[in-house]
């Protein structure tokens, strides 16, 4: 039994995947999807207020929750998939460590983010962090998926089974269309898994600052090209 729920799951994950891929229901920044091709995405964050810097017009500046930042653009054969925000400004640990910390509560009390870890991502006040990143050579980050909450997602999935029951049937499921519509919210659910947004503590001369990376794993490169 666990080994055909295994398959099955397995199964829903590749439909999901290739079912996202079709619909580009993809990882969004500021509302535009991280898809297409750059020197659009350029125009259309320019539209959102950000301006390309002196010394590289394809690298844009601007305010993003409350903090300035420059924005570069990752692509893939032409095509993006990353959209990167660096914070303009260094800081030092103390100051770090509560930015980082904020973005994760933010993050955390969001519910269009689901965590990628049921880890604890936050960073301990007591936690000597430039011991750990320079002795330790330890890694801060943290990162979620995108993705609509559980109640969207399970009303969604019920919705989309309106071909096969009626809405009397699935407001009052049996067993089987319960089970029906559950492995149809794990079907949407899996398909928000290449919708990743992280960020992580960088380090320059002792000063810190935060990068932060709006994916679309769809676009990344994975292999094709060798």
């Amino acid at each position: 039994m666990k080994k055909l729920l295994c398959v099955t799951i397995a199964l829903l994950y590749a439909a999901a995947m290739q079912a996202q891929e079709e619909e580009k229901d993809v990882t969004k920044f500021l509302g535009i999807p991280v898809d297409g091709y750059k020197p659009a995405m350029i125009e259309k964050l320019k539209a959102k207020g950000f301006t390309s810097t002196t010394w590289d017009k394809d690298v844009l500046e601007g305010e993003f929750n409350g903090a300035d930042v420059q924005v570069s653009i990752a692509t893939n054969n032409n095509k993006v998939w990353r959209i990167m925000l660096a914070d303009k400004n260094n800081r030092g640990e103390t100051d770090i460590k509560i930015r980082f910390n904020e973005l994760c509560r933010q993050f955390g009390n969001n519910s269009r983010y689901t965590p990628m870890t049921d880890e604890e991502q936050t960073i301990p006040d007591d936690e000597d962090i430039s011991y750990e990143i320079t002795v330790n050579d330890k890694r801060y980050e943290a990162g979620f998926y995108q993705m609509p909450d559980s109640v969207t997602i399970y009303n969604e999935s019920k919705q989309s089974l309106l071909s096969q029951y009626t809405q009397e049937q699935l407001d009052k499921p049996t067993k089987e269309i319960s089970r029906e519509i559950y492995l149809q919210y794990l079907f949407n659910k899996l398909a928000y898994l290449n919708n990743k947004v992280w960020f992580m503590i960088a380090e320059y001369a002792r000063k810190y600052y935060i990068c932060m990376y709006y994916d679309n794993g769809y676009n990344k490169a994975d292999g094709e090209d060798l």
